[in-house]
């Protein structure tokens, strides 16, 4: 896209000049050249046309005239007395240099980020997760105003070429900082699996079950606050969880009820707390950027500076608007389930008290049961021997009985 346009006009007075038009983005206005057509010699107009329009600098008549025009979409390149039969040229050329100034001015404002980029880059001591993703969001959209052709290719690659050099800074930051915590992840497993050890001898000992479960809770509450790789992690949590399964099947003869209510919404609640941790954390970072960049507006001398820091502010302080909300929600949600992990404990004690009653109960109908049945054998033993003795006396009396003795005379 050109900056510089060299075209034929009249003055006030007819008179054929030649009219050179040079865009100043920065400033935001347009030099308009005038020479006289006795001035403007073959030679002379051959070099606006080849040199001065490719940039190159060149030398003007003495009687030249040049005067400072706004660059605006409401106001003409040229002055009222001045007319060209090119209009359209005149027309096309104040619609693309208009364009022209946004997007440097959008350039400029991108390069102060990379500037804020690179302060904070330069003041780290070890990777930052929220720096790598405030620079992954500034290349996002840098590369949408690239894709929507809002940005020069010069300006596209000026602004690459940074970003990458800050990118494979934070790359190697990352590196040494994933090294440092793989050995660090390496170390802790250690000792967990060390503790876990601890806990496999004591059941295999057939030691009390209830100190056991209450150093697998604390082995589990050092775990939550304890960061591991993921491979590291899954082995030591997965050891956890076998072993508290262990530990109920022990108590409880099954597996301890892993799937009840109280069992579910506590580990919500776990998981809750954690998300709240950190964002609490991520806000307390944006609030450090946000004074950061407060102080970087109180230090910066000009007005675009002053005004981009400000949209800054705007920006850091909707993010952190919109986390507050997220964590005011947490915040409400972990009310309700403390509230309901409350009401679940009140019902397992209801629970437990309900199936003692009814052990209770199923007890003493077995005892009442066993009664009945001794009491049945009992009157069927006192049955049996009344009989017995009935028929032994039947035999008794039918052996008394003596058949009488024949006369002879009734022979």
């Amino acid at each position: 896209m050109k900056k510089k346009i060299v075209i034929w006009g009249q003055n006030e007075k007819d008179e054929r000049i030649l009219i050179g038009l040079e865009l100043k983005e920065k400033d935001n206005k347009v030099l308009l050249h005038k020479i006289r057509e006795q001035d403007a010699t073959e030679a002379f107009y051959k070099s606006m046309m080849d040199d001065w329009r490719s940039g190159k600098d060149i030398e003007f008549p003495e009687n030249h005239e040049v005067e400072d025009r706004p660059l605006s979409l409401t106001e003409d390149l040229l002055p009222e007395n001045i007319k060209t039969e090119r209009g359209d040229i005149i027309s096309r050329a104040k619609a693309e240099w208009h364009f022209v100034v946004l997007s440097s001015k959008l350039y400029d404002m991108y390069q102060s980020e990379v500037d804020d980029l690179k302060e904070k880059v330069k003041g780290l001591d070890q990777f930052d997760d929220i720096v790598w993703e405030e620079m992954k969001t500034f290349w996002g959209k840098v590369q949408n105003q690239v894709r929507d052709r809002n940005l020069f290719r010069d300006h596209a690659n000026a602004l690459r070429k940074h970003t990458n050099a800050l990118f494979d800074t934070m790359k190697e930051m990352k590196d040494d900082l994933q090294k440092e915590f793989r050995a660090q992840s390496k170390e802790q497993a250690g000792e967990f699996n060390q503790m876990l050890d601890n806990i496999q001898t004591k059941l295999d000992k057939n030691l009390s079950l209830k100190p056991i479960f209450d150093e697998l809770k604390n082995i589990q509450n050092k775990f939550k606050n304890t960061k591991f790789t993921r491979k590291d992690g899954n082995e030591i949590w997965g050891r956890i969880d076998a072993y508290f399964k262990t530990v109920k099947e022990k108590r409880y003869g099954d597996s301890g009820g892993n799937d009840n209510p109280l069992t579910r919404i506590q580990r919500r609640y776990d998981g809750l707390m954690q998300a709240i941790g950190k964002m609490d954390v991520s806000i307390n970072r944006d609030k450090k950027d946000l004074e950061f960049n407060t102080r970087r507006i109180n230090e910066t001398d000009g007005q675009l500076e002053r005004e981009l820091g400000k949209a800054k502010l705007i920006m850091i302080q909707e993010r952190i608007n919109s986390k507050q909300e997220k964590l005011n929600d947490m915040l409400k949600t972990k009310e309700q389930l403390e509230g309901r992990i409350e009401k679940e404990k009140k019902n397992v004690e209801k629970r437990a008290k309900k199936a003692e009653v009814e052990k209770a109960k199923q007890a003493r109908k077995a005892e009442i049961a066993e009664e009945i049945s001794k009491a049945s054998e009992t009157r069927d033993d006192k049955a049996l021997s009344a009989k017995a003795e009935e028929v032994n006396a039947s035999k008794s009396r039918r052996k008394k009985v003596v058949p009488p003795v024949k006369s002879s005379e009734e022979e």
